[in-house]
């Protein structure tokens, strides 16, 4: 199996690399805006190959989604340029289209579809604003194509060691505040190799029993973080 990785240097990327990597039987193809945050497992592996590129060109894209059998965008805008978001997700559906590729796993961010609910739902989208509008734009932009997409929302995450994790679908109010990156990249995983569930879906996730109205590590004052 050949699986395209954009943003492959995001952190639940690096992990789910590692758990695609335990499967001999798969090819990767790791497309990164720079080189430096692969570690050497990675890059010095027989089954990887490594693609440079800027995910908003279609031209950089889609030499690097020829010939794959799935694609997973763990693409982000930042906070001060969410807006990059919408022509990767451009960018990213024709050159699907144009490689012949349907299959797609996105992964997005809780509250694009006011799905939130509550103190937290209201917290949300007052700390994110224009992040939720422009994650929001993008998510639009892969429901209007015909890939056989996957949208992920994640709860605010954290790093914590562990796949502990519930799903809603889109239209159900989501529960808890936070997940681990473990449990994302898990879930990619899982669909990955598994590409006839969850199509054209878009799931939330989060961990069972986070219900409240923030994620617990502002109240630790840890550093976990929403981020890709």
């Amino acid at each position: 199996m050949k699986i395209t990785i954009l943003g492959a240097n995001g952190r639940i990327a690096r992990i789910a690399e590692q758990m695609l990597l335990e499967h001999d039987d798969i090819e990767l193809t790791l497309f990164i805006h720079r080189d430096n945050e692969l570690g050497a497992a990675v890059l010095d592996n027989d089954h990887v190959t490594v693609v440079t590129g800027d995910a908003k060109s279609e031209a950089d894209v889609l030499p690097a989604i020829e010939g794959a059998d799935a694609v997973y965008a763990n693409l982000a805008g930042g906070r001060d340029s969410s807006e990059d978001i919408i022509p990767m997700a451009k960018a990213t559906v024709s050159a699907m289209d144009k490689a012949g590729v349907k299959r797609l796993i996105w992964i997005s961010s809780l509250g694009i579809h006011g799905e939130v609910p509550g103190e937290f739902g209201a917290w949300n989208a007052r700390i994110l604003g224009d992040y939720l509008t422009n994650y929001r734009k993008a998510a639009d932009v892969i429901e209007a194509s015909d890939l056989e997409y996957t949208i992920i929302r994640p709860a605010w995450l954290t790093d914590k060691d562990e796949v502990d994790f519930e799903t809603t679908e889109k239209g159900e109010l989501f529960r808890g505040t936070e997940v681990s990156r473990k449990s994302v990249a898990s879930e990619v995983v899982t669909l990955l190799l598994n590409p006839g569930e969850e199509l054209r879906a878009s799931i939330g996730l989060d961990k069972p029993g986070t219900e409240g109205d923030r994620p617990s590590w502002m109240l630790s004052n840890s550093t976990e973080h929403l981020s890709e």
